[in-house]
């Protein structure tokens, strides 16, 4: 496998959906190794399911800009620096690939994203005879649409993979326009572990409150939870504005990003009850999802027409059995059922989004039912092993039109 982005550690929040889909491939049976770029916080042991294979592309650890979120300013644009970095990643990538072809007998390369990852070894897979799997996470394909040298690239990666995957179906109509042939384009949604993400239990109620206090929700509001990067795509702006003047509701927007300052002045200036505690880790995460009352998923297209795929959040909040509000966009509507599981709502509108909320505020029975609902669509419909077995059928797929 092939990646830019990954839990730097165990328990960080970069990406962890490649890290389940590696250690998901590998729990299958299968020797996965993944060369991914070095960073200064990169700690990844040798007693994991998986190998890892980083790769040097600057003398200067400061110069650390590629991959793991780092390079997009907002999620909206490339970072000029990037730009500096991109021939320098490209020769340590391929540096490090071939040296793994050369050192190992592999059967199939995965690479996530189009652009950069896939577009930068695709003729070095080809010149090993490997079939090469590529999987689309989304801000790829908004690259692979804006950028014209990544456009080009990326056409012509689509066109030479044996099998592309997609999280979400919105997300392969994009590629097919892109290029992408239809016939080898399938949709893999990703997984959530229902176990790490389970409902409180009577037990764990006071751990809880806890949690509550600890992130600063005031007695007898409703907990409303956000988590993610704090980028415009994911639409923290109109849940703030949301919350404005509402004295039934507290939020909590967990995570780090370009716009804190920005969202931390809006809320303030609008009166809205919002609490910004920083990134928290997988577990403190995983234990805010279950305290909270109502977790908020606001996605929207953000001005640069950049949108998530399928936000891991949304999948985990869903795992955690609780309510949910989002919007209706990308992969959102294919999970959410709006009334069954969850409630949607349009994108870009802080008005209907509050009136979601407050309804959800009033109805805790309302609340109980979509979360019992969310609980099952994850058990039922969204496992890792789904997704795992989805990835052996594109690496068999790729491997037999390798072998024509």
């Amino acid at each position: 496998m092939i990646t830019s982005s990954y839990p730097k550690f165990p328990g960080d929040v970069t990406a962890p959906f490649i890290e389940e889909i590696a250690r998901g491939v590998a729990g299958a049976g299968h020797q996965v190794d993944v060369i991914l770029p070095h960073h200064p916080e990169l700690r990844r042991g040798g007693d994991e399911p998986v190998r890892f294979f980083p790769y040097r592309y600057v003398p200067l650890e400061s110069w650390s800009l590629w991959g793991y979120a780092q390079s997009l300013e907002s999620d909206v644009r490339v970072r000029g620096a990037v730009f500096l970095l991109a021939p320098l990643v490209a020769l340590a990538l391929r540096k490090a690939l071939s040296e793994r072809l050369t050192a190992e007998h592999y059967d199939v390369v995965h690479a996530h994203w189009l652009v950069p990852n896939a577009a930068l070894v695709a003729d070095l897979v080809r010149a090993h005879h490997l079939p090469l799997v590529v999987s689309l996470h989304g801000s790829d394909v908004f690259l692979a649409e804006r950028l014209l040298p990544a456009r080009v690239l990326g056409r012509s990666t689509l066109a030479s993979a044996g099998a592309i995957t997609a999280c979400s179906g919105d997300l392969r109509e994009r590629a097919l326009r892109l290029g992408a042939p239809a016939e080898r384009t399938r949709l893999v949604p990703y997984g959530v572990d229902a176990c790490a993400f389970a409902p409180a239990t009577a037990g764990a109620r006071d751990r809880g409150a806890e949690v509550r206090l600890g992130l600063g929700v005031p007695e007898g509001r409703l907990f409303v939870l956000a988590l993610g990067r704090l980028v415009e795509k994911k639409g923290f702006a109109d849940l703030v504005d949301a919350a404005a003047g509402r004295s039934d509701l507290h939020v909590v927007i967990a995570g780090a990003g370009d716009l804190r300052s920005s969202l931390e002045e809006r809320a303030k200036a609008v009166g809205a009850s919002v609490g910004f505690p920083g990134a928290l880790d997988r577990a403190t995460a995983a234990a805010a999802l279950t305290a909270a009352d109502v977790v908020a998923v606001p996605s929207v297209r953000d001005r640069a027409g950049n949108v998530d795929g399928l936000p891991n959040v949304l999948l985990e909040a869903l795992a955690a059995g609780r309510a949910v509000v989002a919007t209706r966009v990308a992969g959102i509507p294919e999970v959410i059922l709006d009334g069954e599981n969850g409630l949607l709502v349009p994108e870009h509108d802080p008005k209907a989004l509050g009136k979601a909320l407050g309804y959800l505020a009033r109805e805790p029975e309302t609340r109980a039912r979509l979360g019992r609902a969310a609980r099952r669509t994850a058990e039922e419909r969204l496992t890792w092993g789904a997704a795992v077995r989805a990835f052996e059928e594109a690496y068999a797929a790729a491997a037999a039109l390798d072998a024509r």
